[in-house]
């Protein structure tokens, strides 16, 4: 019986002598501005991804022109917290070496940059490395980003929490020296072999996202990561966590063998038996999971094939430590609270809201002046969040009032801002994401207008509805865990989802599919309709369309989301 044969990226991994590939050689030649085939798939692993124009891509076609190739890198940037001189630095980078001019905050809590030219990527990874920051393992079949509750009020708790997510991001980062030797010109030693005791030679089968939520809050949508951790604190003192496991947003048009799924509780675990979970969820993954279908090789997938009760087994056993059972918590709003909250360190904490995450100087609004400018006076740190909005963190009574008035000078403060709007984000898509379909974030600021304006008109705008946008259904605004969800179909159409719960603890389900603005506003106003006059006491706008039937609600994605 042949050997089954492997996805093609696995083979790309095997022959890549731990991530290095032929980066080096791709970087040295000028006369494109593009990597090779499989090194576009290896500089992932580092931090970025190759992108082009889409606006554009027809016209350079007609000049016989290759497209307009540039990058975009995503930064590591644990719980999303850096300093103002950090930041600084990061601004300054944008500016000098980046065509888009702009950064952009993201839905993991990072920045990341777009637009940047082949010959600035090694000066400007090198210019993040000065402000001791990298984009190793940003991207790629590793562990990514590390989500954590930015949570400035209670802070002893969150620093807590905090320091655990930095462990894991710095634990569980590749130990291949090939981002140091690429970028950082550190020299290649002879007769030392890498060895990734996580990894292995493969790394993982796809890409891996953790989160630590603090209750009552779940702004970092802890159900919807491979991994999450929720914080279990007495007395204000962090215990332990309840670990869930095997959520992932990624879906693919019309193939019911995929699908959108929430984690599942798996149990309480201690503290400082963080790392040996980690490391067993992790591990059993790159053992088990699918390294021949791609589609099918995140974790979800994972346990759905082998079992909840064989996985489960499998972690405990690998981790040397059982589950206890999990306790009582909380979950509440994925939100963030925006403008001034008094913390309990006698400091000040700012919210600033970022339509789409998108710092861009516009007319009015000048964000990134406003923040370089922030950032010269700050003396607390900057927290990044995972609905794409900016904490100041830290601020002292004295110097609340200067904080505020540049926040006010620069359009960073000021803006009416709907409950809706608050609580709604959108992926980049258009015209720099390979993968879009459909507008996303240029578009999204004017649909919750029209959203705003429904909920006005049926007198529901005190009600927060979660609502998200994204091009594909990759998912990276995780679309299937909101209230209201549109997913790029193609130029101008949407699959319209409806029915998650506020808290993100249910996902949504397909209610009309392929269908233009038009369509899903009217949709929209008939169903706000019915909400303002049959809701009961309390209901949120999700429930409330599983209760009256619009939807079915998804509790198994496996059998459920496709019915």
């Amino acid at each position: 019986m042949s050997e089954q044969k492997l996805a093609l990226n696995e083979y790309l991994k095997i022959d890549s002598d731990y991530l290095r590939g032929d980066i080096q050689e791709g970087l040295d030649t000028q006369v494109t501005g593009s990597f090779s085939d499989g090194d576009q798939q290896l500089i992932k692993f580092h931090g970025f991804y190759q992108q082009d124009d889409r606006d554009l891509r027809n016209e350079r076609k007609e000049q016989k022109l290759e497209p307009l190739h540039s990058f975009m890198l995503r930064a590591r940037v644990p719980g999303g917290i850096c300093t103002p001189a950090q930041w600084l630095e990061v601004d300054k980078i944008s500016s000098t070496l980046t065509t888009s001019n702009s950064i952009r905050l993201t839905t993991r809590q990072t920045f990341q940059y777009h637009g940047i030219p082949k010959r600035n990527l090694k000066t400007l990874i090198q210019g993040l490395d000065r402000a001791a920051l990298d984009s190793i393992a940003a991207c790629g079949d590793v562990n990514r980003n590390v989500m954590c509750n930015p949570n400035p009020v209670e802070s002893k708790l969150h620093e807590q929490a905090y320091a655990v997510a930095k462990h894991l991001s710095d634990h569980l980062l590749p130990h291949t020296r090939a981002y140091a030797e690429i970028w950082l010109d550190e020299e290649k030693l002879l007769g030392t072999e890498t060895v990734e005791p996580v990894y292995g030679k493969t790394y993982l089968p796809r890409k891996f996202k953790m989160a630590v939520a603090v209750p009552p809050h779940n702004d970092v949508d802890v159900y919807t990561n491979d991994l999450g951790f929720i914080a279990v604190a007495e007395a204000g003192e962090l215990v332990g966590f309840n670990l869930v496991a095997g959520g992932g947003m990624g879906s693919t048009h019309g193939e019911v063998e995929t699908f959108p799924r929430l984690a599942d509780d798996f149990g309480f675990i201690k503290t400082e038996d963080v790392t040996k979970f980690a490391e067993a969820v992790m591990t059993v993954q790159r053992d088990w999971g699918n390294r021949v279908v791609r589609k099918r090789a995140r974790l979800k997938y994972t346990i759905v094939d082998h079992g909840y009760d064989a996985f489960k087994a499998e972690v405990e056993k690998r981790a040397g430590v059982n589950f206890e059972p999990k306790r009582d918590v909380i979950i509440g709003d994925r939100g963030d609270r925006y403008g001034w909250v008094e913390g309990i360190d006698n400091k000040f904490h700012l919210t600033l809201f970022i339509e789409s995450g998108r710092i861009k100087d516009m007319p009015g609004q000048t964000l990134q002046t406003g923040l370089r400018e922030i950032a010269k006076i700050h003396k607390g740190d900057f927290r990044m969040t995972s609905n794409q909005n900016m904490i100041i963190a830290g601020v002292a009574a004295e110097d609340k009032a200067e904080i505020e008035g540049l926040a006010r000078k620069h359009g960073l403060l000021g803006q009416v801002l709907s409950g809706t709007r608050g609580h709604s984000i959108a992926c980049v898509a258009l015209p720099t994401c390979p993968l879009a379909m459909a507008e996303a974030e240029r578009y999204f600021p004017e649909f919750i207008d029209h959203i705003d304006a429904l909920q006005a008109k049926h007198g529901i705008s005190e009600q927060s509805i979660v609502v998200r946008m994204t091009g594909c259904p990759n998912g990276c605004a995780r679309p299937f865990a909101a209230e209201i969800g549109l997913v790029g179909k193609a130029p101008g159409r949407y699959n319209l989802y409806l029915g998650a719960s506020f808290e993100g603890t249910r996902l949504n389900k397909m209610h009309k599919e392929n269908i233009q603005e038009a369509e899903i506003l009217a949709e929209l106003d008939g169903l706000f309709g019915r909400y303002a006059t049959e809701r009961d006491a309390g209901e949120t706008f999700g429930n409330f369309t599983v209760r009256i039937g619009v939807v079915k609600a998804v509790n198994d994605a496996a059998k459920d989301f496709h019915a």
